[in-house]
Parts: structure tokens; C-alpha cells; sequence
């Protein structure tokens, strides 16, 4: 059950403060909200002296509309060439001229930018993104909207239409999610509308979205708190906020498939592939614990029952691995990826898998497996609070899609909660044959692989990552 905060919704002056220490590693957050909307959360961190700024905006590609697919992916570029006070490519030259790092990613469910920064240069970094939520339409113009369009179209061609398997994430997704789901075409968009989307279609995105009453600023790290909220309110307390913005589109979709979806795919790729996508429960439910605790034991490393079973004891499988993509406003996926051992045929891994998973759902985890999954969960969810940027990026995350921040703070106690009747349960009732989209990858004949490209085939083929995720830079 997802858990809310009880001060969601309600305005909180600067002064207001709430923290939470139990289960959390001695690790604290205060929340702030200023008069225009925005939510402030602080965490100090004072071991080494440095500072992370993190920004997230509640909009992704899960808000985006048919013909206007890219657009969130598209304007996350947009917001790195210029706004009022910062021109072309200031934000960047700021930034690394004082030392610091700084991106920005698009996902389904937001749009997130972040500086880590030396202590002494966090005003720089604040006033930097404050200008941009402010005023980036100052800056916004045809020149820069032509040039970006065409560095997102090479990213796809790089990253997903000319690499091997790198058509696997949107095809999978395609046959995960319904036509018409939200969730159905990723954030990298199509070629095509890539092409039509115009200066007006960025500016009434920004207009739409970019608001303080739409985003949550985390700063993580060695801080004086009375200091950065002063810094904060300076800058951020003047931009307006608006309403306005719509819904998101209902995500939500029966527990199991009802049968299996299939596709084949011909590519010039090394090895045949087996590629899997599992409906499972939604992000910031104990059943999505249990489910990423399934999915660690059968493959999650060189440990797991999967690749146990296909690369050391069959050798049929030269990699396999099983990982959870977590999603709030959808059901998750449980991703399922193996590649092939020289002329191993597909049938015979894909018969292996569903003897492992069928064994597993009637069986249970081992109280070792159990300590030994939990083990690497807890040490995953520890190294990214323990940086100041993963901290800060995990704050905005519960913040934005779950209404509290506190919950970043007590997740490696929510996962150590999980029983292994749990995680029996989550896998009998979902990890099954009829409850999955498969994806198989078959190389070219030698004479199909050797033969010229059509010109402009690139253009039009479909693209995928093993992310949800697309960075600007």
C-alpha cells in the first residue's frame, strides 16, 4: 500500500521543519514549502564539503500525447541552452567553471536536473536553476529548438536504432502496455514527431509544467539550513506558481496479462536473445518489494538461480540476468534478459526459465537466498543514500511520486520487512507464462547481414535502452 505524508497538500511557512530518524540510519530531511508551491526538502551531510542540488518536475513522458511523443525528453535539452540572465551555454560553463557536475534525465514519470557543487559555489547553483524555472522562454527561440531537435535524433540513432538490441526496451514496452497506455511509447520518442513538434509545442510545455507548484528542490550535503532556505526563498519565492496542468493519463491495468505477448525480431546482433517483461506490482507497495526481492534471487547477479542454472551448469546462456523497473503510475516490470551460448535455440532457454520460475513459485526462497538478496538490496538502497547526489535524487523521488520524502529515508527497513512467504506469493501469482511480453532477438543470416542498408531505414526503426531514463548530455 502506497504511504502518504500527512502534510501533503497543506502550506507550510519557511520555519516549519519534520523529520524522521527511525529506520533511517541516523539519516534526517527537513521539509519546507514556499508561499508559490514549491517543496523544499534539506538533508545535511557535512562529511565531506560539498552540496547537491536536485530538481525534479512532475512531468515525463507519461504526460505527453499522441503525435507529440519526445516532447518531455526534447524540452529537458531546451532547458540547458539559455534563459533570462544565462545565455547559450552558461548554465554548464557556471557550473564546471566553479568546479561542479551537473545533467539532466527523463524518465516516464519526471524530469529531473542536478548540480553537485563545492559548499561555498550552492548560491551559484541555486540562483542557476531558479533563472531557468523562471525565465527560460526569454531564451527559447527557433535556433535553439532546431539544434536540439537534431541532437536528440543522433541520440536515438546511437543509443537505440544502431546499436545491437537497442530496439529491445521500446519494443518491449510497446507490447507491455496497451496502444493508447500512457506508458506505451518511451521517452525517446519517434523520429516523426520529433520532426513536427514546434517552438509553440515547447513553450506551451514550459508554460504547462515548469512551475514551482509542479516540482520538489532537494539539497543534500554540508549545508547551513538557515542559510540555504534564505538562498531559496531569494530566488525561487518570486517565480510564480500556476495551475493549470493536466492529469495524468490513467496508468492502471489488470494484475496479469491474461496470455503472453509475443514478437520476433531479425537484427544484426552477436546472439540470439530472450527478452521478457513481467507485469508486476506498483513502485511504493510492499508486494514491489517483495517482487524486486524475487527478481534478485532469480537474477540478480552471478549468485542467482538463473545464472546458476543457464551460464555455470547448462552453458546455454553466456549472460542472465533478471531486474524490477520501478513504475508509480503503472504496474512495474519485472525485465527479463539472456543472451544466448553459440547455437543454443531460444526454446531450450526460454523451457529453462519457466522450470526455474515454476520452481521457485512452488518453493519459496531459502532462508539463505533470503538473507543473501536482502544483503544486496540493503547494500544498493545504502551506497545511494550514503552520496550526496543519490540522496538527494531518492528525496525528490518519494517526494514527487509518493507525497513524502521520509520514505527514501526507511526504504532499506521497508525491504528488510519482507517476509519469504511474501516473496513466494509475489512470484506464484505473477511471474508466470501467461503474465509476460516476450522478446526474441534472432541475428541476420550471414548474406541478410552483409547486404547495404536502405537509405533512411535508421530513420524509422524502433529504439530502446535497458532504461527508462534519457539523459540530456
Amino acid at each position: 500500500m502506497q504511504q502518504f505524508s500527512a502534510i501533503e497538500g497543506t502550506y507550510m511557512p519557511m520555519g516549519h521543519t519534520a523529520t524522521a530518524e527511525a529506520g533511517s540510519g541516523g539519516l534526517t530531511a527537513t521539509e519546507h514549502r514556499l508561499a508559490n508551491g514549491l517543496r523544499v526538502v534539506l538533508s545535511e551531510d557535512h562529511l565531506t564539503p560539498v552540496a547537491a542540488v536536485c530538481l525534479w518536475y512532475d512531468v515525463g513522458s507519461r504526460h505527453e500525447v499522441k503525435g507529440r511523443t519526445g516532447l518531455a525528453h526534447l524540452f529537458e535539452h531546451l532547458m540547458f541552452q539559455g534563459s533570462g540572465q544565462v545565455k547559450g551555454n552558461g548554465h554548464f560553463e557556471l557550473v564546471q567553471g566553479a568546479g561542479g557536475s551537473l545533467n539532466g534525465t527523463t524518465s516516464f514519470e519526471r524530469t529531473n536536473y542536478f548540480e553537485t557543487m563545492p559548499t561555498h559555489q550552492l548560491e551559484l547553483a541555486l540562483w542557476l536553476e531558479a533563472d531557468r524555472m523562471g525565465s527560460l522562454l526569454a531564451a527559447l527561440d527557433e535556433e535553439s529548438m532546431e539544434n536540439q531537435r537534431d541532437v536528440v535524433k543522433n541520440e536515438r540513432r546511437q543509443r537505440y536504432d544502431n546499436v545491437p538490441y537497442g530496439t529491445a526496451f521500446e519494443k518491449l514496452t510497446a507490447l507491455a502496455y496497451p496502444e493508447g497506455h500512457p506508458y506505451h511509447h518511451t521517452p525517446i520518442g519517434s523520429m516523426a514527431d520529433l520532426d513536427a513538434a514546434t517552438l509553440e509545442d515547447a513553450r506551451a510545455f514550459f508554460r504547462t509544467y515548469y512551475a514551482p507548484n509542479n516540482a520538489v528542490l532537494s539539497i543534500v550535503g554540508d549545508i547551513d539550513p538557515e542559510q540555504t532556505l534564505a538562498w531559496v526563498e531569494k530566488y525561487f519565492g518570486s517565480v510564480a506558481g500556476h495551475d493549470g496542468k493536466p492529469a495524468p493519463r490513467d496508468g492502471s491495468l489488470p494484475e496479469t496479462m491474461g496470455g503472453q505477448l509475443r514478437e520476433v525480431v531479425e537484427e544484426e546482433v552477436p546472439a540470439r536473445a530472450l527478452m521478457a517483461a513481467y507485469r508486476l506490482p506498483e513502485d511504493g507497495t510492499r508486494a514491489s518489494d517483495a517482487a524486486d526481492l524475487a527478481l534478485t534471487v532469480l537474477g540478480g547477479g552471478e549468485s542467482s538461480r538463473l545464472y546458476n542454472r543457464l551460464v555455470r551448469r547448462d552453458r546455454t546462456a553466456v549472460a542472465a540476468g533478471f531486474g524490477l523497473l520501478r513504475l508509480a503510475g503503472a504496474p512495474s516490470l519485472g525485465w527479463l534478459d539472456v543472451k544466448t551460448s553459440g547455437d543454443v535455440e531460444v526454446p531450450v532457454i526460454e523451457a529453462a526459465v519457466d522450470e526455474e520460475l515454476a520452481r521457485f513459485a512452488e518453493e519459496g526462497p531459502t532462508a539463505e537466498e533470503m538473507e543473501r538478496a536482502q544483503a544486496q538490496l540493503e547494500r544498493e538502497w545504502l551506497d545511494r543514500l550514503g552520496t550526496v547526489a543519490g540522496r538527494a535524487d531518492e528525496l525528490c523521488r518519494y517526494a514527487v511520486l509518493f507525497g513524502d520524502p521520509q520514505l527514501a529515508l526507511t526504504a532499506v527497513q521497508r525491504v528488510l520487512d519482507i517476509t519469504a512467504e511474501e516473496v513466494q506469493e509475489v512470484a506464484k501469482a505473477r511471474l508466470r507464462p501467461d503474465n509476460r511480453a516476450v522478446l526474441v532477438y534472432e541475428p541476420l543470416a550471414a548474406d541478410e547481414a552483409d547486404a547495404p542498408e536502405e537509405t533512411g531505414a535508421s530513420e524509422e526503426t524502433g529504439a530502446a535502452d535497458n532504461t527508462d531514463e534519457e539523459a540530456a548530455k
